[in-house]
C-alpha cells in the first residue's frame, strides 16, 4: 500500500473587517480518489458495510487482521469510529468480534454548490448521507459581496445543527476553478479570480476545499454511490456528462477523478449544428443550444411559454407533463442534441462506462429513450449502455457533499487533526 498523499493545506491570511489580520484559512485541495492507504480503506469499509466486524473488514479491504486492528484502534482514538458491543454475536469472545461503524452522529460537513441561478447549502454526515439543506438565489451582486452572502447563509444554516460539530466546508461551482488557490472564474456570474476559500473559509472558520462542480459530481459517483461488481473493476474508466444550466464533463481513471492542473476543460462551444447564437458570436455552440436558458428562450420564441416575466425551466417541464406536444418536442430536440454530443465524446475517450447527470436528463424522464436512441445512432463504436446518475435531481447537493468529505476520506487521521485543532 502507498502512503497518503493528501496535499498540505495552503494557509491564507487576509485582512478582516477591522483591518487586522483575520484568522488563517486552511485550504486543502479536494482529493477525488479511492485512497489506498490502510486507514482510509478501513473507514471506507465501515461507511459502506458497517456495522462490520474486523474479520469482515479484513476481507473487504484485503488487509491482514493485524493491520485492520491497528487502523480501527487509530480511528477509534480519533472518534471517527465507534464500537457496537450491543451487536456482538452471542458466545463471541474478545474485542475483535465487536462490530464497528462510522461514528457519524457527533459531526457534519458543510457543502455549498454555487449554481448560475440557485445556490444549495447542505449538511452531510461522515457516511455521505445528506442531513438537510436549503437553497438561496445565487446573488447577482459583485463577487465578494455575493460570496459574503452565501457564506453568511451557510454559517446560519450550520448553526441549526447545534448537536453536531462541523468539520469541513466544501464548495463546488462551475467555471474554471483553481483548487490549489481556492479561486474561480465564472463567466456566467461575471466572477474573475473570485476568492472562494478566503471568504467562505473565514466566515465558517473551517478547513475548506473548492472544486469544479462536474468533477465533484463524478467524485460523488466514485466515492458515495453504491457499486455493482462491474463498476468495481480495477482500472476502469468512466465519462461523466452533466447538463442543466451549464454543460460539462469529467473523466474517472483508475479510481481517481482526472483533475487537470490548469483546471477542467470545456465543452461549452462544441458544435451541434443548431442555429442558436452563442455569446461568442458563433452559431450552434453546445451550451447556447441545450442550457436551460437557451431552451426557455426558444420556448418563448415559439409561443410555448408566454407572459412578460421570464419563466423558470420548471414551467416548460410542467407544460410537457401537462400534455403540450410542442413543449415535449422541444425537450426531445434538446435530448437528441445531448445524445449525439455524448456519443461524440464517448467515441473520443472510449470509456468503460458513461454516466449522465443533471436535470436536463432527470427532470423530464420521458426524454431518456430519445437520448439513448440519438447516442446509439451517432456512436461509431460497439454498442454500450449509458446510465443515468442514481443521485437524480440531487447531483449538485452530492457534489458539494463529496467536496466537503474528500479530504477526510483520503487521509482520515490527518484531516481530523486539522478539523479539530
Amino acid at each position: 500500500m502507498s502512503t497518503p498523499t493528501l496535499a498540505s493545506p495552503a494557509l491564507v491570511t487576509r485582512l478582516g473587517a477591522t483591518g487586522r489580520p483575520a484568522a488563517r484559512i486552511q485550504l486543502v485541495p479536494p482529493d477525488f480518489r479511492i485512497a489506498d492507504n490502510p486507514t482510509a480503506a478501513v473507514l471506507r469499509a465501515a461507511s459502506a458495510h458497517g456495522p462490520i466486524s474486523r474479520d469482515a473488514a479484513a476481507r473487504a479491504t484485503g488487509l491482514s487482521i493485524a493491520t485492520v486492528n491497528r487502523q480501527v484502534a487509530g480511528l477509534l482514538g480519533a472518534n471517527l469510529l465507534r464500537e457496537r458491543a450491543d451487536l456482538t454475536a452471542a458466545g463471541a469472545i474478545g474485542r475483535p468480534r465487536v462490530p464497528f461503524e462510522v461514528n457519524h452522529e457527533p459531526y457534519l460537513t458543510v457543502g455549498i454548490h454555487i449554481g448560475a441561478v440557485v445556490t444549495s447549502i447542505i449538511a452531510s454526515d461522515l457516511r455521505g448521507r445528506i442531513l438537510g439543506g436549503v437553497e438561496i438565489p445565487t446573488p447577482r451582486t459583485g463577487q465578494d459581496a455575493a460570496l459574503a452572502v452565501i457564506a453568511r447563509s451557510a454559517k446560519t444554516f450550520t448553526a441549526r445543527w447545534h448537536r453536531r460539530r462541523p468539520l469541513w466546508v466544501g464548495v463546488a461551482l462551475g467555471g474554471r476553478v483553481d483548487s490549489a488557490t481556492g479561486t474561480a472564474d465564472h463567466p456566467r456570474l461575471g466572477w474573475r479570480r473570485a476568492r472562494i476559500s478566503a471568504i467562505v473559509g473565514e466566515s465558517l472558520g473551517l478547513p475548506v476545499s473548492v472544486s469544479a462542480h462536474v468533477e465533484a459530481m463524478a467524485a460523488a459517483e466514485l466515492l458515495l454511490a453504491p457499486k455493482t461488481a462491474e463498476e468495481r473493476t480495477p482500472g476502469a474508466a468512466s465519462l461523466y456528462f452533466y447538463a442543466r444550466e451549464t454543460a460539462g464533463i469529467a473523466l474517472t481513471i483508475d479510481d481517481r477523478v482526472h483533475t487537470p492542473n490548469n483546471g477542467p476543460g470545456s465543452i461549452v462551444h462544441l458544435p451541434t449544428g443548431s442555429d442558436a447564437v452563442c455569446e461568442c458570436g458563433k452559431r450552434g455552440c453546445l451550451e447556447a443550444t441545450v442550457s436551460d436558458r437557451a431552451v426557455l428562450d426558444k420556448a418563448r420564441s415559439l409561443g410555448i411559454l408566454t407572459g412578460d416575466s421570464r419563466p423558470a425551466i420548471s414551467a416548460l417541464y410542467e407544460a410537457a407533463r401537462g400534455g403540450s406536444l410542442a413543449a415535449h418536442r422541444l425537450l426531445v430536440e434538446r435530448a437528441e442534441v445531448l445524445g449525439r454530443t455524448v456519443a461524440m465524446l464517448r467515441d473520443l475517450f472510449n470509456p468503460d462506462r458513461v454516466v449522465l447527470g443533471g436535470q436536463a436528463f432527470t427532470e423530464y424522464p420521458s426524454v431518456i429513450p430519445h437520448v439513448a436512441e440519438a447516442f446509439a445512432g451517432a456512436s461509431t463504436l460497439a454498442h454500450k449502455d449509458i446510465r443515468i446518475s442514481g443521485f437524480g435531481n440531487r447531483v449538485q447537493e452530492f457534489a458539494a457533499s463529496v467536496t466537503s468529505l474528500s479530504a477526510i476520506y483520503a487521509d482520515p487521521l490527518t484531516s481530523m487533526r486539522r478539523a479539530v485543532s
